[in-house]
């Protein structure tokens, strides 16, 4: 499970990528690409697409690391939003070529593969984006299967904390569906390299 850099990280980081520092992208690379592939992988399910995907999204930050924004979020949400953004993109790019090619479904068929992959993409980048000590529960109550209990002790804190960073993590993740059905969620905000 990763953390959160510090805020200060992650200006420094853009201060060093702007400078054209080869060893910072090294290092971002080596601290994000995981997060890249999955969140890219989970979009387009294609292990060559998720891999352009990455590169796609390290070449946006090298280009343009002017585009973060720190007073939106922290870089790690900054780097989630353009991998999914680039993800979906392809998604719809590789669909329209294979329509206009006669291979794979409708148009109707690629606007729904469209608009799931966007909803899990932006479920993934809501819990990418959330603070730690929310993710870290819902990471602990979720995929290791952690009651409350369990993932109270496991975090140190007390039954009551467990609870309320669950049921605010559960929050914004339902706020991915809102937003699938018309809603919003607000946390647009962040520079495009695009």
């Amino acid at each position: 499970m990763a953390k959160d850099a510090p805020p200060r990280w992650d200006r420094k980081m853009q201060q060093r990528l702007a400078r054209g520092e080869a060893a910072a992208l090294g290092e971002l690379y080596d601290r994000f690409a995981s997060l890249v592939h999955s969140l890219a992988h989970r979009v387009l399910d294609d292990e060559d697409a998720a891999d352009r995907v990455t590169r796609e999204v390290f070449a946006l930050v090298w280009e343009n690391p002017e585009a973060y924004e720190p007073r939106n979020g922290s870089m790690r949400s900054w780097i989630a939003g353009l991998a999914q953004r680039q993800a979906v993109q392809r998604l719809r790019r590789d669909g329209a070529e294979a329509l206009a090619e006669g291979r794979g479904g409708s148009a109707e068929d690629l606007e729904r593969k469209v608009r799931e992959a966007s909803a899990a993409a932006r479920a993934d980048y809501i819990v990418t984006s959330m603070p730690a000590p929310l993710r870290a529960a819902l990471e602990l109550a979720y995929f290791q299967r952690r009651d409350y209990r369990q993932t109270a002790a496991d975090l140190g804190v007390t039954e009551d904390e467990a609870r309320r960073r669950l049921r605010l993590g559960l929050q914004l993740l339902s706020s991915a569906n809102d937003r699938k059905n018309g809603g919003s969620t607000g946390r647009q905000g962040y520079g495009r390299a695009t």
